[in-house]
Order: structure tokens, then C-alpha cells, then sequence
């Protein structure tokens, strides 16, 4: 019998709290669940969405983005964060994660979905390129002091 997941919006910090082991998958830096909702809440607050597939009462996969404006691309969906759970990848989780991605970017007008990815992110570009995103930037970035 094939699992069923269930497409959701997360929405309240107890669902984000949750996510937090899937989360530390793909941003091993987060230290805490407090800090991750913390960081989800600030986010938020500046468009971020978190959209999760859901197994019984488990994530499983998470897609966060936002919507955003610039003279590059006009108005585009990003991607921030994108996960499924190492033990449930190649089950299609993350195409499906990509398709919605792709209808809500449709629906909200975008010209485009954009995402980072380091370079040494190989399995990763494999996927992205199934999914009909292509390269064609490279980002560079410099590293400013933290202000104290």
C-alpha cells in the first residue's frame, strides 16, 4: 500500500516547532527548535511561506518561499528552503513540492521560480534539472562582520 501525504500550509509555531528535525536536514546550522521558529516568525513576517507535505502526523517534505520583486526577474517566486526526509527521497515528494510551487508562482503572477544552490549540490542540480529549472546565474556573496 502506497503512503498518502497531505499538502499543507504551515501556519502556527507548534506545526513549524515540529519540522524542526526535517529542517536541520537541509540547514544544519539551526541550534534549536526555538530558533528555528523564532527565525520562521521573523520570515514570516517578511512574506515567507512554509508549505509541508504530511504523512499521518509527521512532515515529511517542506517547501519555503516567498514571493518578491526585483529589476532582474520582474516579480518571482523564491525558494528559500526545500526538504524531504532522507528516508523518504526518490518517492516523488519533492516534484510534487515543485509542482505546487511552480502552480502557486502561476497563480500569483510570477514570471519565475528561482532558487540557490551551492555548487557542490550535484544530487541536487540533477533534480532541479528534471524539474525544468535551469542554471544560469552564479551568486556571489561576501561576508560581512556581525555587528555586535
Amino acid at each position: 500500500m502506497h503512503p498518502s501525504y497531505t499538502l499543507h500550509t504551515l501556519q502556527d509555531e507548534s506545526e513549524v516547532s515540529r519540522c524542526f528535525p526535517l529542517m536541520k536536514q537541509l540547514r544544519p546550522h539551526l541550534s534549536s527548535p526555538a530558533e528555528w521558529v523564532s527565525r520562521w516568525r521573523t520570515q514570516s513576517a517578511e512574506g515567507y511561506r512554509l508549505l509541508g507535505l504530511q504523512q499521518e502526523d509527521h512532515f515529511v517534505a517542506l517547501a519555503g518561499y516567498r514571493v518578491q520583486n526585483n529589476l532582474v526577474y520582474g516579480r518571482f517566486l523564491y525558494v528559500d528552503d526545500l526538504v524531504t526526509d532522507e528516508r523518504h527521497r526518490s518517492c516523488g515528494l519533492g516534484e510534487r513540492l515543485m509542482a505546487e510551487i511552480k502552480s502557486i508562482g502561476e497563480t500569483e503572477g510570477c514570471a519565475k521560480v528561482v532558487l540557490d544552490t551551492p555548487l557542490s549540490n550535484v544530487l541536487g542540480h540533477r533534480f532541479y534539472y528534471r524539474n525544468g529549472l535551469l542554471a544560469t546565474a552564479l551568486r556571489f556573496n561576501f561576508i560581512l562582520e556581525k555587528a555586535s
